[in-house]
Formats: structure tokens, C-alpha cells, sequence
């Protein structure tokens, strides 16, 4: 018995050892996918901010060309009147 004691506590120790390597290596994989996933995540937020930068820069763009727009729709139809004060066809 004494032999068949060490035979099978040989075997559990390497079953021990075997297990920690896969726990080991599961956990290492674990480790890499949730660095990536940060790293994604950080390259899809610094994405986002600079999108809406961008939508922020053309609205405002767009209210400047809007109130420019507005401005020449003024002047347009003031020189219609002023033609047509004046005796022209417009």
C-alpha cells in the first residue's frame, strides 16, 4: 500500500500542477481580453469626443452661414424696393 499511496499522491500533485497551469493560462487570456477591451474602449471614446468636436465646429459653422443667409435675404429684398422706387423692373 505503501507504494500505491505514492503513486496516487504523485498523480494528484501532477493533476494539482496541471490544474494551476490552466487556471494560470485561462487567467492570462482573461488578462490580455480585458487589456484590449480597455484599449478599445479608450480608442472608441477619444473616436466620440473627436466626432462631436467636429458635429459642434459645423452647427456652429451652419449658424454662421444661416445668419449670413438671413442678412442677404435683408439686403436683397431692400434693393428690390430701392429699384422699384426708382422706376426699374426687378
Amino acid at each position: 500500500m505503501d507504494a500505491g499511496t505514492t503513486l496516487l499522491g504523485s498523480l494528484l500533485a501532477a493533476a494539482g500542477v496541471l490544474g494551476a497551469a490552466a487556471v494560470a493560462y485561462l487567467g492570462k487570456r482573461g488578462e490580455n481580453a480585458l487589456s484590449g477591451y480597455s484599449s478599445l474602449t479608450e480608442k472608441l471614446q477619444s473616436e466620440r469626443d473627436r466626432l462631436e468636436r467636429q458635429v459642434a465646429e459645423r452647427d456652429s459653422r451652419i449658424n454662421e452661414l444661416s445668419s449670413l443667409h438671413t442678412a442677404d435675404q435683408s439686403e436683397i429684398a431692400r434693393l428690390r424696393l430701392d429699384i422699384h422706387r426708382l422706376g426699374g423692373a426687378p
